[in-house]
């Protein structure tokens, strides 16, 4: 009898093999969040269930557009410039994820952080994703009420991402320089990233959504960081 784990990769490695190839970016909606954790673990989550994944990093001197490969899922560590806007590549995302702590003063910044790209980029959708949660039913809560203000207010579709739970093995696993995934396949915080993985390669096609196309990157590329090379990165 194959493992769950078996069983789930070659379901997923079936549903995306004539998938073009998507891009994704994560961004932070206040300093500190752990964007990096997040984007590093859900790779090697991803790589585990048999996907080619690569993670641009934007702190390396990342190019402005970004080649779509076939079958190919690109994960983007974003960084938000001086005026809180996405970079050129980031803007050209499939799926723009915004991840906060459940903390008041974070939740308060994510919304200002969306309201500010959703008016720069003239973005109609946006997922959200809560890291370092107390539980589900509390990242559920913290997720609807911020889907049902964007709704009223800014008539923007927030669409919930999941949650990663606290978790102390996620920083055993950044000292470890490993994944958590990899690390502490038991722990809740993997349980949360492989579930999350899971969800994301059933994530529908989006509408059109970028700001411009996707060039042909340019030669002598910098930035990108192989899935299962895990570096430290605040949890």
């Amino acid at each position: 009898m194959k493992k769950p784990v078996t069983d789930q990769a070659d379901g997923l490695r079936r549903l995306m093999a004539n998938s073009p190839g998507r891009l994704l970016a994560f961004v932070g909606g206040a300093p500190g969040v752990g964007v990096s954790s997040v984007t590093m673990n859900l790779a090697a989550a991803l790589a585990r269930l048999g996907q080619d994944v690569q993670v641009i990093d934007e702190c390396g001197g990342v190019p402005a557009a970004y080649a779509r490969l076939q079958g190919r899922l690109v994960l983007v560590d974003a960084r938000l410039d001086g005026e809180g806007l996405l970079s050129p590549l980031a803007a050209q995302a499939d799926e723009l994820v915004v991840v906060l702590r459940p903390q008041v003063e974070a939740i308060t910044a994510a919304y200002a952080c969306i309201k500010r790209l959703q008016q720069a980029h003239a973005l109609q959708r946006m997922r959200v994703l809560v890291n370092h949660a107390v539980g589900a039913n509390d990242a559920n809560r913290i997720l609807a009420n911020l889907a049902s203000v964007a709704k009223s207010y800014l008539a923007l579709a927030l669409e919930p991402a999941g949650c990663i739970r606290e978790d102390v093995q996620l920083a055993q696993a950044r000292w470890l320089n490993m994944s958590v995934v990899e690390a502490f396949p038991g722990s809740p915080a993997a349980l949360d990233v492989d579930r999350l993985a899971g969800d994301l390669l059933r994530w529908p096609a989006p509408p059109e959504n970028r700001t411009g196309p996707v060039l042909p990157v340019a030669a002598g590329v910098t930035g990108e960081v192989p899935a299962r090379r895990m570096s430290p990165a605040a949890a």
